[in-house]
């Protein structure tokens, strides 16, 4: 791959910020080669299927050994970088190839829980992660690593290809491409699919051909994202985020060994029904239906009984449709029968996802009955379209309200909306307020805003998100209201710097310890460079405070809100715009670099630049 070696904390020399993917590499068509006993799966993937790519190898010296973690052992891995994105960004990555490599149609359970360990533990050195599987069971698996993983704040992404990469017609090179991209790029903390240049959620997938490089489908949910020409359409509405104050953990153990899959036919005989479920230690069923959830009761209702008395046994049944679109309901005589037998209607889930469901359900310690058949009855990782009853109510306040009594109180009269774009403003106003403390205006800015989480994906000029803003804001409490909205603490801005970071280097106790109960942490550039936790509290209160200059005229320095978080982003990391030093020096140096220099240095941070930078989900580079 060319050029000296790089070590690490080093960078190479690049006018784009670079993020960090992980490869996981179990096996599939993707990775195989022709040979006289046909295909096989073949080992060096970097080397020999991406190194001579030019879409996947900028051919940037030196070259880069990063480091990746498998059952404990640090290892070492070669790495290359793709060209710059249309989103100005570099992807750097690394693949580690399991041994042996997996055939996707033999994949079990403990596949399933190495590739979640995996990823477990290299959570805190990537950005994101790709994983190269089978077509055969890759929705299983999609599905599976869904309900395994909880409180997930980065993008998981499953791939592979209906052809080898080697091949000179194949869909390899889009498949692995966009997941690169979309994961190195976008904030979209799921366990996704990606074929065909199209991102679905995990859990909602299907493959629905077995030739075709539209292989697989989400009939009862849209897509999460698009490729076109164009760039990544994402659907921003629909991404999935934590909202709760927790962790990312991951369920080591699925119990598909005690749960089964039985498709009804016309004519099924009762006693074949019972049979499967007289199995020895049989825990569950999925029962395949026709249409909306009906099966043959039997003249007699043989059937049903036979259901019935399984479930007075403790065997959980679930119904789910044969049919690709639509869901199952009690409709119809046949499903009221099933339902009033105790069979749990699961919606419009895929059999992959009901099957994987049951099974972290049934391998959760002490979960009763009672609750496996509720629990499935609901979306847990939004697996299935919850039915909800329309609410109406008259909102709390308003944006404008909220930009108004901000403007009142000091807010610069350039925030208004015939000056700027609707969204623009109310982040300008959410920003004013998280520095000013003001959570009941945070609060009345951000209503509404959870179903698209347009506000929370914004960034300033520096690209601080609202939570880099908190997490050195005076008010910890908008921090932890911001999190259960689910804003990313993983986001990182134009200095590379996490939320996390910030709020140590300005010693926010609370801050620190909500965003870590959150599951961030410190990635391995953002270390403190011996520095110590926390700078010295005069540091921290010159900076948090919010920055003004006094020019010529005496007026405070009228910029965008985010001017004291953009300088503390910026210049509080040493050596950074030429200012060095810790502490009260640091502080200081980062408000006279914003606006300490007269009236005219002021136009330099007018909002209008935040404006021209909405880094959506951006995250930086990482070392090591």
């Amino acid at each position: 791959m060319g050029g000296g070696l790089l070590v690490e904390g080093q960078k190479p020399n690049t006018l784009y910020p670079e993020s960090r993917v992980l490869i996981i590499m179990t096996g599939g068509t993707i990775c195989m080669q022709p040979s006289v006993d046909g295909l096989i799966p073949m080992t060096g993937f970097l080397e020999n299927a991406m190194a001579p790519r030019p879409s996947f190898n900028d051919n940037s010296t030196p070259s880069v050994k990063i480091h990746a973690y498998k059952n404990g052992v640090k290892l070492t891995l070669d790495s290359l970088r793709t060209p710059p994105s249309a989103y100005s960004r570099h992807i750097r990555y690394g693949i580690l190839e399991f041994q042996p490599l997996l055939d996707s149609s033999s994949i079990s359970s403990m596949g399933w829980t190495e590739i979640a360990m995996t990823i477990k533990e290299n959570y805190h050195v990537f950005d994101g992660f790709v994983v190269l599987h089978g077509t055969d069971s890759l929705a299983y698996t999609a599905s599976a690593l869904s309900f395994m993983m909880s409180d997930l704040g980065k993008p998981v992404i499953l791939t592979g290809s209906q052809a080898s990469i080697f091949a000179l017609q194949s869909d390899a090179v889009d498949n692995l491409l966009g997941s690169l991209i979309i994961a190195g790029t976008f904030v979209i903390p799921e366990v996704c699919l990606f074929f065909h240049h199209t991102l679905f959620r995990g859990n909602r997938t299907t493959k629905v051909s077995a030739s075709a490089f539209e292989a697989f489908d989400s009939p009862n949910c849209e897509p999460l994202a698009k490729v076109t020409s164009l760039g990544v359409e994402v659907n921003w509405s629909l991404v999935r985020r934590p909202t709760r104050i927790a962790e990312f953990a991951v369920t080591k153990y699925l119990d598909t060994a005690h749960v089964a899959c039985l498709r009804i036919f016309p004519g099924i005989k009762p006693e074949m029904v019972d049979s499967v479920l007289r199995v020895p230690n049989l825990r569950g069923l999925i029962l395949e239906t026709f249409g909306m959830g009906n099966a043959p009761g039997g003249v007699d209702g043989s059937l049903t009984k036979v259901i019935r008395e399984a479930v007075e046994r403790g065997i959980v049944v679930v119904n789910v449709s044969q049919c690709t679109n639509g869901f199952v309901s009690p409709l119809y005589a046949p499903g009221t029968a099933l339902g009033r037998a105790g069979v749990v209607f699961g919606h419009d889930l895929t059999t992959e996802a009901a099957l994987t469901k049951l099974s972290y359900l049934l391998a959760l310690p002490g979960l009763r009955y009672a609750e496996v058949t509720a629990k499935m009855a609901h979306s847990l990782r939004g697996e299935m379209t919850e039915m909800t009853t329309p609410s109406f109510s008259h909102p709390a306040g308003s944006i404008d309200s909220a930009v108004g009594r901000l403007t009142s109180a000091g807010t610069p009269p350039q925030l208004t909306h015939t000056t700027y774009h609707h969204a623009e403003t109310a982040f300008t106003a959410l920003g004013y307020a998280i520095r000013n403390g003001e959570l009941r205006t945070v609060r009345e800015i951000l209503e509404g805003d959870e179903f698209s989480h347009q506000l929370l994906k914004r960034a300033d000029y520096a690209g601080n998100t609202a939570v880099h803003l908190a997490a050195v804001g005076p008010e910890p409490l908008i921090l932890r209201d911001l999190l259960m909205r689910g804003a990313s603490v993983h986001a990182r801005n134009r200095a590379n710097n996490t939320p996390l970071y910030l709020a140590e280097k300005m010693g926010n106790a609370e801050s620190v310890r909500l965003l870590k109960e959150a599951g961030a942490h410190l990635w391995l550039d953002n270390d403190l460079k011996g520095e110590g936790s926390r700078v010295p509290s005069r540091g921290v209160s010159r900076a948090v405070s919010p920055v003004r200059s006094t020019s010529a005229s005496g007026s405070g320095l009228g910029s965008s809100p985010t001017t004291a978080a953009t300088a503390m982003a910026t210049c509080l990391e040493g050596g950074k715009d030429g200012i060095s030093g810790t502490g009260e020096g640091k502080a200081a140096g980062a408000a006279e670099e914003v606006g300490g220099r007269g009236g005219d240095e002021v136009e330099l941070v007018q909002p209008e630049l935040a404006s021209r930078a909405l880094l959506t989900g951006v995250k930086g580079h990482i070392v090591g």
